[in-house]
């Protein structure tokens, strides 16, 4: 049986077939039905792990699937305001930081996980997740707020920011637990 925590995980991967065609659709309404399931989602990511802690229901799948959920929602975002020229021109290469360093810091943690040891989340990685979750949620209604691609766009560019210095620290907290190896 599933927990609290480990539902919330579900939903989020359980709206994006319903985000993705609202994407697709040009119209106000689209986008900002869009925007509610999306804030939903960015609402689960919060609270999967808080109320984990919080009722004690920390299990193995909620380890596995609230990072990959977290993943997958986020990269299909990403990919959805790419193809819909939401993001377009140098802003991709926002884009591919964020993705990049989500697959090396998730290859460190499992490399790390191998030896029993952990790779917490650090306050900074907390700020740029945020910055991250607020960019992609103006960006998905950007055209119908005022000046809402500027903003989505500045606030894209800080998080791959964030993302590259958290990218870059946990990085090289790994590289030093390696030289300590013998």
């Amino acid at each position: 049986m599933f927990s609290l925590p480990d539902f919330l995980s579900l939903l989020r991967l359980a709206l994006l077939p319903f985000m993705v065609p609202l994407f697709l659709i040009p119209m106000e309404w689209a986008a900002w039905a869009c925007l509610a399931l999306y804030v939903i989602g960015a609402l689960t990511d919060f609270l999967d792990g808080w109320l984990a802690r919080r009722l004690n229901q920390t299990s193995e799948f909620g380890a596995f699937i609230d990072p990959l959920s977290d993943k997958i929602f986020v990269v299909t975002t990403m990919l959805m305001l790419v193809s819909i020229d939401r993001v377009s021109g140098y802003y991709v290469m926002a884009v591919a930081v964020i993705l990049i360093r989500e697959f090396v810091v998730s290859g460190l943690r499992e490399y790390m996980g191998q030896r029993d040891l952990k790779l917490p989340v650090t306050q900074l990685a907390k700020w740029k997740t945020a910055a991250q979750m607020l960019a992609l949620g103006v960006l998905i209604v950007a055209p119908y707020i005022f000046y809402g691609q500027a903003i989505g766009l500045g606030l894209l560019l800080a998080a791959a920011a964030l993302t590259a210095v958290t990218g870059w620290h946990y990085l090289k907290t790994v590289l030093d637990h390696m030289r300590k190896i013998p």
